[in-house]
């Protein structure tokens, strides 16, 4: 069963964009599928695979009538580096960028999206995963990428995650020596940063935009609430990220798009939301 979970966690947790659920959601799948007959399936791994997914699609139109996406929801963050849990599949994981730009999409083009271009299926499997026809697939897909405007800022080779990790460096030194003109030098012009505190948690501010007004900002909750903080690089969602941890506890998690060139923040996106932060809070 363990295999199972590791196999399909991708598939849940592309569409769903939250771990904790991904996980509700192959377990309920698992626990049907050996809790009832299972005579006529012929390839078991498929068959979970196609329960989860469609499983996964219809919790997640669930919870957008339940609960509509806040403007500054972000996905929960999922460890892909080297301390991460190497049974996971975490090269189908999508990057957080594209995670964020993924919630434009319906989740049936977002489903489409994910099982072509990350797991490679032809409009044929798609169809029979999803009980739709091929062409109304090709439909889907080009409805999704036609409102994905750009690629996640995913950075696999180890050059590209040493220009990371410099620009980083350089980017924390100069927070912590309050060299607010330094900062913003690093930032794009037209950088977003998204606060998601979840439904409880208050952030000094949610949604800023522009480097003139984000790099005073990121001084300032540094020193409000990171000055203090053991600050550890990690990768999530095969980006660069700073994890906070304050008298042993991850109080927030930053995670950064960088752009091509290594050189210039793109976006920082902040989850302090407790409920997002307890799995890597243990890994």
């Amino acid at each position: 069963m363990k295999d199972y979970q590791q196999i399909l966690f991708p598939y849940a947790y592309n569409i769903l964009g939250s771990a904790e659920d991904a996980k509700d959601v192959i377990q309920d799948v698992i626990s049907r599928h050996y809790m009832t007959p299972r005579e006529g399936i012929l390839d078991e791994k498929n068959y979970l695979i196609k329960s989860v997914i469609n499983l996964a699609i219809n919790y997640k139109n669930k919870n957008k009538k339940i609960a509509p996406q806040r403007a500054e929801w972000l996905p929960e963050p999922v460890a892909t580096d080297d301390n991460a849990d190497k049974n996971l599949h975490l090269r189908d994981i999508l990057s957080y960028s594209l995670m964020i730009m993924m919630e434009k999409l319906s989740t049936m083009e977002r489903a489409v999206f994910i099982l072509r271009e990350s797991f490679d299926y032809d409009h044929k499997d798609i169809s029979e995963v999803l009980n739709i026809s091929e062409e109304y697939s090709r439909k889907l897909l080009s409805r999704a990428k036609a409102r994905l405007f750009k690629p996640g800022a995913v950075t696999h080779t180890p050059g590209q995650q040493q220009k990371a990790t410099d620009l980083l460096s350089g980017y924390i030194d100069a927070i912590r020596q309050g060299d607010v003109k330094r900062v913003e030098n690093m930032l794009s012009a037209e950088i977003t940063m998204i606060a998601d505190g979840g439904p409880h948690l208050h952030v000094v501010r949610k949604i800023c935009i522009g480097a003139t007004e984000v790099a005073p900002l990121l001084e300032l909750i540094f020193n409000k609430y990171q000055a203090t903080a053991n600050i550890v690089l990690r990768w999530i969602n095969h980006q660069p990220a700073f994890l906070f941890y304050v008298n042993d506890r991850l109080t927030s998690c930053q995670v950064f798009e960088i752009n091509e060139a290594g050189d210039t923040i793109l976006q920082i996106n902040n989850v302090v939301d407790p409920e997002k932060l307890k799995a890597l809070q243990i890994s």
